[in-house]
């Protein structure tokens, strides 16, 4: 968590926020989706975050990345972007938020070396999009959903590229 939203918990607890951030729809050269198994054991997500005051989406999203999987990213596409009450979340630690959310899409080779950190997550895995686990948290779920429907629409069955 930022120091900015540290700083914002001490003075409201843990009632809601409105808070704006990035989530990277990143997936390999076969269009399977990369998920993290969150370290707080909340279930799978996509790798991103929450925005430091004066940075972009863009940035947001770039810096997640590195600090979550040590991977720098190239062209990132702007896929749509999130709010509303489904995108309200609960941490398992009390804490309440409702996501603004601009969610890009990026791509990465599956063999790239993911650095792990420990402290957002577990383990990363790359999924079919058919395949993708019940575990995901609430937030995500839109955004993978819209995924979904931008691979089926731009991209024919079979397609290879």
């Amino acid at each position: 968590m930022t120091d900015y939203v540290s700083e914002l918990r001490q003075l409201v607890g843990t009632r809601p926020l409105l808070l704006p951030g990035t989530s990277v729809v990143l997936v390999d050269e076969a269009w399977r989706l990369l998920l993290l198994d969150r370290a707080d054991g909340a279930g799978w997500c996509l790798p991103g975050g929450l925005m430091e005051p004066g940075e972009s989406f863009e940035e947001t999203g770039r810096r997640e990345v590195r600090e979550e999987l040590g991977v720098e990213l190239g062209e990132m596409a702007l896929l749509d972007v999130f709010s509303g009450a489904e995108y309200y979340y609960r941490f398992p630690h009390g804490d309440e938020i409702y996501n603004v959310t601009a969610a890009y899409l990026a791509r990465v080779r599956s063999d790239v070396e993911l650095v792990l950190d420990a402290r957002e997550a577990k383990a990363a895995r790359f999924y079919d999009i058919d395949d993708v686990p019940d575990e995901v948290i609430p937030p995500e779920r839109p955004i993978i959903a819209r995924y979904a429907a931008h691979l089926m629409s731009s991209r024919p069955p079979g397609a290879d590229d």
